[in-house]
């Protein structure tokens, strides 16, 4: 009944994977901006424990789908020959703070647009403009002599941007698990966002990686989740559509939407714009941090899930230096924007056995 091409079934895959992602991330406001914020706010560790057991099921499933589907995820961006960490470091410098600035990341942007804040729509746009810009635009020979600087390529080639050893690796991740549940092992078995967003890192590595590879029509890149270059490209199909350039990447851009939009009709209480702390002029925290994170995720070669769950799920070097960056830039910026009460919250996430979810007096 239906003949479709390889490609059109990756990209409805594709599509498939983003809706379950907008779905998962709607229904627990699955976020690593909003951990952090969480964190300084209230000391509450609750979605933070779900961002690391998100790491933590996509490196082991990807592995597991690697090892069984000869996947060779070391021929992917995250392992380029040329790689300039100090350009990784930097634009995970840059992501982290403008996605504390404009109150979310990429992924995070789009699933609030979705759920119905209008000025998320401001940050994509700003992230795809800036995105595109530093890629092929105006930026690009601004910042190409620095991302490809022969000189700090050859110093960062002293350290080898090969997979790192999976046990250690993991070892990490549960130490820092077990202490973001506070030591409450029971606490594990309700990160079920987690489990299902790691899941489908490694999905979209089966889709892109198997099923793509079998294309005799297109090219099919080995790509997994990642949002700030297919946000670019997204706005690029939509201004220039040519139906023939829709990717896996955009694919799923748009099913995040479309499950986001979907959930929030069941998952209503998180339906509006933030309106916490009327003094920050959300406008300008939009643009500018979407202008930060497009850059920035460009640089650092991907975003917090395109670093943080899938860079990180390949076990590659840069994927870990890039996300630290990224953390440690979003926890400093974070501090100063709370100093001077510019970081908005609308909702408290606490684990369940301490206090119910509820939202916040605004005149507190």
């Amino acid at each position: 009944m239906f003949d479709l091409e390889i490609y059109e079934i990756v990209n409805i895959l594709g599509l498939i994977i983003g809706i379950a992602f907008g779905i998962i991330a709607q229904k627990n406001q699955f976020c690593f901006s909003g951990s952090i914020k969480d964190y300084i706010l209230i000391k509450s560790t609750k979605r933070a424990a779900s961002v690391i057991m998100a790491m933590i099921v996509a490196i082991i499933s990807t592995t597991l789908i690697s090892n069984h589907f000869e996947l060779d995820l070391t021929q992917t961006n995250y392992f380029k020959s040329n790689i300039n960490y100090f350009a990784i470091i930097l634009g995970g410098l840059l992501f982290g703070s403008g996605m504390m600035i404009a109150d979310g990341c990429s992924s995070r942007s789009l699933v609030k647009y979705g759920q119905g804040d209008t000025n998320a729509l401001i940050t994509l746009i700003f992230i795809a403009i800036f995105a595109y810009a530093t890629t092929k635009g105006l930026l690009y020979d601004i910042f190409n002599p620095f991302i490809n600087n022969e000189f700090l390529i050859s110093i960062s080639s002293y350290i080898s941007n090969t997979q790192m050893n999976i046990y250690v690796v993991l070892a990490i991740l549960f130490v820092i698990l077990f202490f973001t549940v506070n030591k409450k092992l029971k606490r594990v078995f309700t990160l079920i966002d987690g489990v299902l967003i790691g899941l489908l890192v490694s999905a979209a590595w089966f889709v892109s990686g198997h099923i793509g590879q079998e294309s005799m029509e297109r090219q099919i890149e080995l790509v997994g989740i990642s949002f700030v270059y297919p946000t670019a490209k997204t706005l690029e199909l939509f201004t220039y559509y040519q139906v023939n350039e829709v990717t896996f990447g955009i694919s799923m851009v748009v099913g995040v939407l479309a499950g986001t939009f979907i959930m929030s009709f069941f998952n209503k209480k998180y339906s509006f714009g933030c309106t916490a702390n009327k003094n920050i002029n959300k406008v300008k925290y939009n643009m500018i941090g979407g202008a930060l994170m497009g850059t920035g995720g460009i640089m650092a070669i991907g975003c917090t899930v395109g670093q943080g769950l899938t860079g990180l799920s390949t076990l590659a070097f840069a994927s870990a230096l890039a996300i630290i960056s990224i953390f440690i830039s979003a926890l400093i910026t974070a501090k100063i924007l709370n100093k001077y009460e510019k970081l908005p919250m609308c909702f408290i996430f606490e684990w369940n056995d301490e206090k119910e979810n509820k939202p916040v007096d605004f005149q507190i």
